[in-house]
């Protein structure tokens, strides 16, 4: 098989996956009409108050997603900073300590501009 014909077949198999899960979940999902009561928005047992569509600010979203910007990149770090560990150990080879310290420089330092331009922008200000 060539590389195109082995992206094609998981593709397909991908796709196929994932209609199928939906299939089934048509076929085996319980056909009932549902009641007003059933279709109410459920809070913790308690009776809703007000509309339960809320808009909430995007200063929500923004602060979550710089979350897991740099929940993601702090992950991203542990591998880098294990990997130095060994070298500095002479438990790695072939790669300078110079090089890796300076590549892993680099990674806080774009982390490090990141966090202090969020924090220019007021991104972190949490009203």
């Amino acid at each position: 098989m060539t590389s195109y014909a082995i992206l094609v077949f998981f593709l397909f198999l991908g796709i196929a996956m994932a209609g199928g899960a939906m299939l089934a979940g048509h076929l085996l999902s319980p056909k009932t009409p549902r009641t007003p009561f059933q279709q109410a928005a459920y809070e913790c047992g308690n009776p809703t108050i007000g509309p339960t569509r809320v808009r909430f600010r995007a200063g929500y979203y923004l602060f979550a997603l710089l979350f897991l910007v740099f929940d993601v990149e702090t992950l991203l770090l542990f591998p880098a900073v294990a990997f130095v560990s060994r070298a500095l150990h002479g438990e790695e080879a072939g790669v300078p300590v110079s090089l890796m310290l300076a590549e892993l420089g680099v990674f806080v330092f774009v982390l490090l501009a990141g966090l202090a331009y969020a924090w220019r922008k007021g991104a972190l200000k949490w009203d």
